[in-house]
């Protein structure tokens, strides 16, 4: 049996493979999308004040920190039993509405969006945000650099700092914002909501312009039905920050509906011995391996996934394109991989108009945004949801409210099922008996997970046996050797 090696993996957070085997005849007898890297958050906050973990836990990653600190602040919130202002509510959803727009830009144009704007099969070289930039020319790149950082300056105004920022606390946020802060909010947003619509057009004319995309975007190798999971407000709409979670089935029928510390009736996790990825699944429907459809608990957590979970968006123009979206690729729900993408698009002006809308609310700058915890802490789960996912924070706590269990179900975590069943049917849809195996090919294989905008290094944390490879060269550089352990 041979095998092919994608590693490492490009254009993602964190670190993974992919190992191809093909069967005697040539044609691919299975995939593996392994994480080799370990981290320990859920056994090292063991001990800490509960109140230190929305610092702590961000160190996850750096490039989603906000999701984990707005989670962990959530459940700091509901250990300590305190209910929080309604201007402290609002100004941390601000707070996360930029943190989206800054965080869907840098998936879409720099990881995702060379493979469509530069092509799957161009030169590594050129695949890139600088070829990114020379195919649509230095003013585009210009808008990009300018609409994150806009959003990072956000970021950095209410939470001290753009990376790791600390601004939530529990009972509120640390701060309230004056009027000249909020002016110089809403003249952002306000920008940010003509990036997003520029960003939605490009999108049109770029991506759904041509052809062959369009045809790669609908093909049977990127189409994966599951249950798809979010988080939606009263109405059953989109929203980041707070809500019920939403789960329907691969017809689109609500499956269940979810507050936060009901998770556990609802998600079990899997454990593989040869990934430190855990696989959450349906407890109701059960663990069925990594198969597809109704009858397998597995379900994916992503913006298309929030789309398909919910009944619309929350403001006027995402509803729009939401609405545009729908009716271009047939119906709900949709269960082509790769219109994540397009989804994402749509949650970036979701993202940017909710972020106007709160910026314009009167009740923004009011200094009534904390409520000081009173009650003896316990136990207590915060859910927000996570560029990649539903992200689940859960802690419980001794009296003195030092953590003595924390777990944690990370958004890349909720998709580790799809995206390895993703990669397998790309795999065996595009390798076949004789087929010439170029760097093109297995680019288009990455982009199967790449769609997913996985967070790798953010996402695995489950204890087990660590697979090791050596390997040993000898003085010419030629392997001689090498001893694996799985």
């Amino acid at each position: 049996m041979r095998k092919i090696s994608i590693d490492p993996i490009t254009r993602l957070e964190g670190h993974g493979k992919i190992d191809i085997f093909l069967d005697d005849e040539g044609n691919v007898a299975n995939a593996y999308l392994i994480i080799p890297e370990l981290r320990g958050f859920e056994k090292f906050v063991e001990g800490r004040p509960v109140e230190e973990l929305p610092d702590i836990t961000p160190r996850i990653c750096g490039v989603c920190p906000e999701a984990h600190h707005m989670a962990s602040v959530k459940a700091c919130d509901a250990v300590y039993h305190v209910e929080v202002p309604p201007t402290a509510k609002k100004l941390r959803e601000l707070f996360y509405s930029a943190f989206y727009v800054a965080d869907h830009t840098t998936h879409f144009y720099i990881l995702a969006g060379p493979d469509f704007v530069v092509g799957p099969d161009a030169p590594p070289a050129e695949r890139n945000i600088l070829g990114l930039i020379h195919k649509v020319g230095v003013e585009v790149g210009g808008k990009v650099i300018r609409a994150r950082g806009m959003a990072m300056d956000i970021i950095g105004m209410l939470g001290g700092r753009r990376v790791h920022p600390l601004f939530g606390v529990p009972g509120g946020v640390g701060k309230a914002i004056t009027e000249e802060e909020r002016a110089q909010i809403e003249a952002i947003a306000r920008e940010e909501v003509e990036f997003a619509l520029f960003t939605l057009d490009l999108f049109r004319k770029i991506v759904l312009g041509n052809s062959a995309y369009r045809d790669m975007i609908l093909s049977d190798i990127f189409t994966l039905p599951t249950y798809y999971m979010g988080l939606v407000d009263e109405q059953n709409r989109v929203n980041f920050y707070d809500g019920m979670v939403r789960v329907v089935d691969p017809e689109g029928k609500e499956f269940v509906k979810y507050a936060p510390h009901e998770y556990v009736e609802v998600i079990a996790e899997h454990v593989e011995p040869w990934s430190y990825l855990k696989f959450p699944f349906l407890k109701k429907v059960g663990w069925k391996g990594l198969v597809a459809g109704k009858d397998s608990g597995v379900y994916q957590a992503t913006p298309l996934s929030r789309l398909n979970a919910a009944d619309g968006m929350a403001t006027p123009r995402a509803q729009e394109a939401y609405e545009e979206f729908y009716a271009t690729l047939g119906g709900k729900p949709v269960h082509h991989t790769l219109a994540i993408h397009w989804a994402r698009v749509i949650e970036i002006l979701y993202a940017a108009e909710r972020l106007l809308e709160l910026s314009t609310d009167p009740e923004i700058t009011n200094p009534h945004v904390r409520n000081i915890p009173t009650a003896k802490p316990d136990e207590g789960v915060g859910i927000v949801e996570a560029p990649r996912g539903t992200l689940t924070h859960h802690y419980i706590t001794d009296e003195r409210g030092l953590v003595v269990k924390c777990n944690l179900i990370v958004g890349t975590t909720n998709n580790y099922a799809p995206i390895a069943m993703s990669v397998r049917q790309a795999a065996q849809g595009l390798i076949r008996k004789g087929q010439v195996i170029t760097e093109g090919l297995l680019n288009r294989i990455e982009m199967a997970f790449r769609a997913y905008d996985p967070c790798f290094g953010c996402a695995t944390h489950a204890v087990g046996q660590m697979p090791l490879e050596v390997r040993i060269y000898d003085a010419d550089g030629s392997l001689t050797q090498v001893i694996s352990r799985a």
